[in-house]
């Protein structure tokens, strides 16, 4: 709510601002000129369009009614009489055949297997013992040679380096000052604006 106030009363000031710029650039304006009223022109009478007779029609010839072809009747179709078909023959029922009856299979007698024959047990064979194996000397390694420390070679003395002299550079001579011309600014003369007088129309 408070904002929807505030709100309200920026636009009521904002709209009183532009109201009160507005008349104020009215009033700086001059006024202007009255017109005078121009007399409405006087427009001659519309002219009166007599009414055309309407135009008479012969009437719709009439047309004769054509009789209706008499046609002939249809043809009388003769009934054909249904052929008789001979009966269908009686199939007389043949005798089944007496089948022989199945042969009897006699019951062969189980044959006699000959008993598994028992296998002695063999006497397990006495390895020799495994033979002992002699402990071999450890061979003596001859000791490592001493390597002879070498003496470092002496290196010849570096060079000295003469240390060479700075060169002298010469001052660089510094350029005067040049005086900045000035330059003077051209006036521009303000142009009148040119007031155009209203037309007064007739």
């Amino acid at each position: 709510m408070a904002s929807s106030a505030l709100l309200l009363m920026a636009l009521l000031l904002l709209s009183c601002s532009s109201m009160g710029s507005a008349a104020r650039r009215l009033e700086e304006y001059p006024p202007h000129p009255t017109v005078p009223e121009l007399p409405k022109p006087e427009l001659p009478p519309h002219p009166v369009v007599p009414e055309l007779p309407k135009p008479e029609l012969p009437p719709h010839p009439t047309v004769p009614e054509l009789p209706k072809p008499e046609l002939p009747p249809h043809p009388a179709v003769p009934e054909l009489p249904k052929p008789e078909l001979p009966p269908h023959p009686a199939v007389p029922e043949l005798p089944k055949p007496e089948q022989p009856p199945h042969p009897a299979v006699p019951e062969l007698p189980k044959p006699e297997l000959p008993p598994h024959p028992i296998v002695p047990e063999l006497p397990k064979p006495e390895l020799p013992p495994h033979p002992a194996v002699p402990e071999l000397p450890k061979p003596e390694l001859p000791p490592h040679p001493t390597v002879p420390e070498l003496s470092k070679p002496e290196l010849p003395p570096r060079p000295v380096v003469p240390e060479l002299p700075h060169p002298i550079v010469s001052e660089i001579p510094k350029l005067p000052e040049l005086p900045k011309p000035e330059l003077p600014h051209p006036v521009v003369p303000e142009i009148p604006k040119p007031e155009l007088p209203h037309p007064a129309l007739p």
